[in-house]
Order: structure tokens, then sequence, then C-alpha cells
């Protein structure tokens, strides 16, 4: 008998106010790591009305003087928020910076010995996720959700639709036959506009511009529900409209919510921290474990104590999927890939300063040359291992 599900995934464009903190944390990281590759990098971010607050434990090997203001308001600017009429502008705006030095107490354990021997930022669980049910493998729905809010980027910026405003949002919702997408059950945006526009124009040009130039007429039929800017009007929007805080969008940079998530979110942190690199790490063995049709679907979780170079347990997951004996997956997983954070910096190059460009429109699924994490090059010796 065949069996039916639906998965929804949503994302949100690069002006909102949980996206801002996480650019701007992202960004101050890369300014650090610029000057020095062995800085220790914890940057939170929170923004309101006329307001940001920049916060945090940094602490650097080498002097390195950071222009945090400028940092801030050329990332906002960047954004789009450079109007003071819509409540929130890079000009206007007040900066309160409240960083500090990291704890030595966390700092002892993380920087003893060389690389091997790294110790582990924090206690935590990570997982990294793949399948082959898209060609990012990853799950369709968070790959349409993402699409379709750099598409509402993309028309704002470039004029297309010059009504638009920065803020946005969007909701994929997929049906699965027999564990295969087949057909899209919803679609919905909402989508920050300026006031002197009707909510016809508005849809029609989401529909036309954003929708259709991203979504294959294939997965929709006479049943899927589309709904823009529900409510009928979304003209306050961005920190005027609600509160922003860094890593409050974890489950849109990671999976959608198809896969587990950690307890940590990325954004601001240096890859010492395991909660970003140990993520990166298990992804990049998943969608390897994949590409090589090891299996259709992969997870992969980690498990760390904070000072401790070896991660407590790695386990391997394909939810029977697998092409070959889980035990012996999971063998040649841990023979192939290296979970020691030390190892896991050196061999991605966790250490340039690349993060900026990760935090919006997630950290997986984008085959830029940064993302490190996001090669297949260890096909061949996946296949070696397990005698394929």
């Amino acid at each position: 008998m065949d069996s039916y599900k639906i998965i929804a995934s949503e994302s949100v464009t690069e002006g909102h106010p949980d996206k801002i903190c996480d650019q701007i944390s992202d960004t101050i990281l890369d300014a650090i790591l610029a000057e020095d590759p062995d800085a220790h990098v914890a940057c939170e971010c929170f923004v309101t009305t006329g307001l940001v607050l920049i916060g945090g434990e940094i602490t650097t090997t080498k002097p390195v003087i950071i222009n945090y203001e400028e940092i801030v308001r050329s990332t906002i600017k960047e954004i789009g928020y450079d109007d003071s009429s819509i409540g929130f502008d890079y000009r206007g705006c007040a900066i309160i910076n409240t960083i500090h030095s990291q704890s030595p107490d966390i700092a002892k354990g993380v920087r003893k010995g060389e690389k091997e021997e790294q110790g582990a930022g924090d206690q935590g669980i990570m997982y990294g996720y793949a399948t082959n049910e898209t060609p990012e493998y990853m799950p369709l729905p968070i790959v349409l959700a993402h699409k379709l809010t750099q598409r509402l980027t993309e028309v704002r910026k470039r004029g297309i639709l010059p009504f638009l405003r920065p803020d946005g949002k969007s909701l994929v919702a997929v049906e699965y036959k027999n564990d295969i997408p087949f057909r899209i059950e919803a679609i919905v945006i909402a989508a920050q506009h300026i006031e002197e526009i009707t909510n016809e124009e508005i849809k029609a040009g989401i529909q036309k511009e954003v929708i259709e130039k991203v979504v294959s007429k294939e997965l929709v039929d006479d049943r899927t529900k589309i709904f823009i800017n529900r409510t009928g009007r979304f003209v306050t929007g961005g920190p005027h409209g609600d509160a922003g805080l860094t890593g409050r969008k974890i489950i849109v940079d990671t999976y959608g919510g198809v896969d587990s998530h950690g307890g940590g979110a990325f954004s601001g942190k240096d890859p010492s921290k395991v909660d970003r690199s140990a993520s990166y790490v298990a992804r990049y063995a998943a969608k390897n474990v994949v590409a090589s049709e090891l299996a259709d679907k992969c997870e992969i979780q980690i498990s760390y104590a904070i000072g401790e170079p070896n991660p407590l347990a790695v386990n391997v997951e394909c939810f029977g999927t697998e092409k070959v004996d889980i035990k012996k997956l999971k063998e040649v997983v841990l023979k192939v890939f290296d979970f020691k954070p030390g190892l896991i910096i050196n061999h991605l190059k966790l250490k340039r300063p690349i993060y900026k460009k990760t935090s919006c429109y997630g950290h997986f699924g984008r085959n830029l040359p940064e993302f490190t994490w996001e090669k297949t090059d260890k096909i061949n010796e996946l296949k070696r291992e397990v005698n394929l």
C-alpha cells in the first residue's frame, strides 16, 4: 500500500530581523578572522526599533582593530534598510557594544595541544543530513523555500518589484508518495511592501516574478494552495515590526525540520565551537555517503564534551535506505572522516573569513567555493572501503 505524507519547511529573507542579526554576527566574525585566524569569537546581536546591541566573547591572539560600528551600519545598508520612514535604517540606529573577552576556563580546554588534540569548544550534539531527492542533496521543501526568499530579495534589489521592502518569509509544503516528493501542497509568501500598493498588485507581481520563476510547473496542480500576504497588509516589518536575535532561525539554517538539529546555532561562532564545525563535517560526511550511492538518506550524529578532542559518539542512521550493512557503513565513515575539532577545522579550512555568506538562505545545499563541507570528494574512498 502506498504511503503519503506532507512535509513543510520555511525560509526568511535577509531583511528578516533575526537574519539581520545573523549577518551582523557573521560579518564581525569574518572581520576578526581576516586579521587573526586563531581568534575565538562568540558574537551575538539583538535588533529592535532604532537599536542594535552587539555583545559576546571575543579573544584574539594578536592585536586586532575592528570598527564594529562601521560593520553594523554597512551590513544594514547592504540589506536595504536605508530609509528612516520604514522605522529602521543604517544611518540613524543607535549601536551599543558590550563585547568582552572569552572566559579563560573555556579557552583553556579549547587551546590545549596541537591540531589533533584541540578540545571541543563546548559540549553538545550535532547533526548532518543528506538525501538524494534533489541535486543539492537536500530535502525539497527547504530547497524551494530558500529559492523563493532569494528570489524575493533579488526582485527587490533589481527593481523588478520595486514595491517590496527587505522583510519576508516563505513556506513550502510538499507531498510525498512512498518517500518521493511528487507535488506541492501549498506555497506561502509574506513580503513586506510599501503602503502605496494594492494587495492585488502584490499578489500578481509575486506570483509572476517569484513563484513562477522558482517553482516547476510539474510540481503544481489544481489542488495546490497559494497564499500571498494572507493578512492583506505587511507594511510594518523588519526590526520596527519585530525584534531580532542571532541564532533564532536554526531550522531555516539547516534542513527545514526534515532532520534533527542539535542544541546550538551557528552564526557569530568561530569554528572552535563544535556547534558550527561539527555540524559542517556531519553534513560533509552524510552528503558523501549519499553521493556515493551507499544510501538514499543519511544522518550523522556527533556528540562532544568540552575540552575533549575525541567525540563521545558518532552515530550513522540511514532510515533503512542503506545499500550496505549499516554496521560496516559506520566503520567506514569513522575511517574516512576525522571528527576531532582541530582536524575538522584544518580539513575544511574553516579559519577563513567565509561566514557572512552562510548567514542567509541556508548553510547547506549551496555549492559555493567557500562551502568546503559541500564537496563530494570522498566518494571514491568510501566506495573503496566498502569494496564497491
